[in-house]
């Protein structure tokens, strides 16, 4: 039996670029960063009672806010709230992922225990932090039946929801897939604890240059924050419903590196055989490949594994490779998704984003990084990397309906 096709219909962001997935896109196609001076990259001007309930607010960690707003927009544009009478709740998954969860309110309930006693710990505590909180709010917003599922792979767990979400529909568990990442990990104890690793740049004297993907000058990421989802559907499903279709969940490959914790393999074999298995799941050959939006964090062991692996893939130059982490910071468990809606927009626009920051590229020659402007191509094909702590990789292939 074939698979069915698995298609977007919806896709929806919030980031440190913008609140929704255009303004998003129209930011990191000008590549430039909007680190501050702390070196964090935050959500600014996010005002969750747009999306929530003022009264339901206080009930709701941060994380969980990104990931209901940004679910509204694609369910939205997906059409899922004004059709719904074609859509039956108890076929409508939910997979949406997150590195760390409710972050905020865990640290929040920590002092309070310390300062003031175990009894002013808040009785919400518990819900609020939970990592599957932000998939059970989207679910019970929405009344949606099916499966409510959560992926915690670090940095590449936005990635992963996105690929086991198509695996539910191909199997025919579930006809539509709510599926992404949220994260909201900007709190003292998780930057001193990245800090403490050497993860981050301590590049205070530029700020907004401190996000640095592939350049000579990198010397950590820095810490953002937002959401990103995507609907999925069978395309039978979407064409039945009249839904507009943006483009095609074609391919996904998962593996561990099984080498260190937090270190990538220097060889970049496991971020290289989880490229290899999306193209192969998609049907392609990497000649199809469009373009790459790059998992790029600005980490010298990450960007130099990643690049040695886009080489050996390709087997010599690359097609235009970008990362957008010098605009936005880096997401963590919500970085794949929101870089697989910048991907699929940026394949249907035929416009790469330039990498921001890159003045003296630190690659192997054979990788063709966007600089300095957007990119014009034709394919419409892209591969999308996330790799996270824990040795996890994670690839999708996406193949964009051209805009009409």
């Amino acid at each position: 039996m074939t698979s069915p096709a698995v298609v977007v219909t919806g896709v929806g962001v919030v980031s440190p670029a913008g609140l929704d997935a255009h303004t998003t896109f129209d930011h990191v196609l000008a590549a430039k960063g909007v680190t501050t001076a702390e070196l964090t990259a935050p959500v600014v001007d996010f005002d969750p009672t747009c999306w929530i309930d003022p009264r339901e607010v206080r009930r709701i960690d941060r994380v969980g806010q990104f990931g209901l707003a940004a679910a509204a927009e694609a369910i939205a544009q997906a059409g899922l709230t004004t059709n719904g009478s074609t859509v039956d709740p108890r076929r409508v998954a939910v997979v949406v992922g997150s590195g760390v969860g409710g972050l905020t309110t865990l640290e929040d309930g920590v002092e309070t225990r310390v300062t003031k006693g175990s009894h002013r710990v808040g009785p919400l505590l518990v819900p609020m932090m939970m990592p599957n909180a932000t998939a059970g709010l989207i679910a019970l917003r929405h009344g949606f039946r099916g499966a409510a599922l959560a992926v915690a792979t670090a940095c590449a767990s936005g990635a992963n929801s996105i690929g086991e979400g198509m695996h539910l529909i191909r199997s025919g568990r579930a006809d539509v897939v709510v599926a992404g990442g949220s994260e909201a990990a900007i709190t003292p104890t998780a930057l001193a604890g990245f800090a403490r690793m050497g993860a981050l740049s301590s590049r205070t004297s530029d700020p907004a240059g401190a996000s640095r993907p592939f350049d000579r000058d990198r010397d950590g990421f820095v810490m953002g924050e937002g959401a990103g989802i995507v609907v999925l559907e069978s395309e039978d499903h979407a064409t039945r419903r009249g839904a507009t279709i943006l483009g095609e969940v074609a391919g996904y490959g998962a593996t561990c590196d099984a080498h260190h914790l937090t270190a990538p393999d220097p060889t970049g074999q496991g971020a290289l055989e989880s490229m290899r298995l999306a193209i192969a799941d998609a049907g392609l050959d990497p000649r199809s490949i469009g373009h790459v939006n790059a998992h790029g964090t600005s980490t010298p062991l990450n960007d130099r594994a990643e690049s040695d692996a886009l080489v050996a893939l390709f087997g010599g130059p690359t097609p235009p490779v970008t990362s957008t982490k010098g605009v936005t910071g880096h997401l963590v468990g919500a970085a794949g998704a929101v870089e697989a809606v910048i991907g699929l927009l940026s394949a249907r626009s035929g416009r790469v984003p330039p990498v921001a920051n890159l003045t003296d590229p630190d690659v192997d020659p054979d990788v063709d990084l966007v600089r300095d402007e957007p990119r014009s191509i034709n394919g419409t094909v892209v591969l999308s990397n996330s790799f996270g702590f824990g040795g996890h990789n994670a690839a999708l292939v996406l193949i964009a309906r051209p805009s009409t």
